[in-house]
């Protein structure tokens, strides 16, 4: 009996050992696991703190000699414009497309966007604005007309006007588009077209109107620059073509001959 209440004895202490030494692993597996976790952490900080090591830029002191394994400092070049040369100078008339005739009064050097550009001064007396022009956009400007394409103009002016049938609002469009152009014939064919002489019973848009006054203003002041003329001996050169104002043209040729200024062969035919 002894050896049997020993050996009951014996399983229990046994059981009770084992159930000790279980309760101990998983304390050890819970302690494992929250190790790592922390560790996890701890790599996940050290990870963005250098991060933001990274971003801030250290300005490095122009004082201190750098050593051979410190990164050297990158050197940013000076944006300039595209080198080209000047084909207009000082003083030369142009036509901008959009402004019509104007005169170069200078050349600055401007910076935009951190470029340096070097720049055209214009100056446009019937606006009276100045505007500037990159020299490297200077292909938009167009030198003043020859006389010979000024004759070319007038005998354009005494042709017959081309008028399409298509709607106001297009034609208009295809006006304001050679306007815009800066071409000298094309704006000889838009005063040309819109023209309409003497003749007082044929209505004329406010639009209408508009488009021949911008398009006969510019060729007015080209006429002038090229024919090195005063106003008044251009304006009577284009309306003679445009056969407009001629009985104005006709009194004031007579007022001048019967002064004494004017020979009979002055007159305007």
């Amino acid at each position: 009996m002894k050896n049997i209440l020993k050996k009951i004895l014996n399983k229990k202490k046994r059981k009770k050992v084992v159930k000790k030494k279980v309760k101990s692993v998983k304390k050890v597996t819970k302690t494992k696991k929250i190790v790592k976790i922390k560790k996890e952490k701890i790599k996940k900080k050290i990870v963005k703190d250098q991060k933001k090591k990274e971003k801030v830029e250290i300005k490095p002191d122009p004082l201190r000699i750098p050593k051979n394994n410190e990164q050297k400092p990158e050197i940013k070049k000076v944006k300039k414009q595209e080198t080209e040369k000047k084909i207009f100078k000082i003083k030369d008339y142009v036509v901008y497309p959009k402004h019509g005739v104007g005169q170069i009064t200078e050349t600055k050097k401007i910076n935009i966007g951190g470029i340096d550009v070097e720049t055209y001064i214009l100056k446009f007396e019937k606006d009276k604005a100045n505007g500037m022009v990159p020299v490297n956009k200077q292909s938009h400007l167009r030198p003043l007309a020859t006389i010979n394409q000024i004759n070319k103009c007038v005998s354009i002016l005494k042709s017959k006007p081309k008028i399409k049938r298509s709607m106001w609002s297009r034609r208009a469009q295809e006006y304001e588009a050679k306007i815009s152009s800066g071409k000298i014939y094309d704006l000889a064919e838009v005063v040309r077209d819109l023209n309409k002489g003497d003749d007082i019973m044929i209505d004329q848009s406010y639009s209408e109107r508009q488009l021949f006054e911008k398009a006969y203003e510019r060729l007015l002041t080209e006429f002038q620059i090229v024919l090195g003329s005063n106003l008044e001996d251009a304006q009577k050169k284009l309306d003679k073509a445009l056969k407009r104002n001629l009985e104005k043209q006709i009194q004031k040729a007579e007022e001048k001959i019967v002064s004494g200024e004017v020979n009979n062969s002055d007159i305007v035919e």
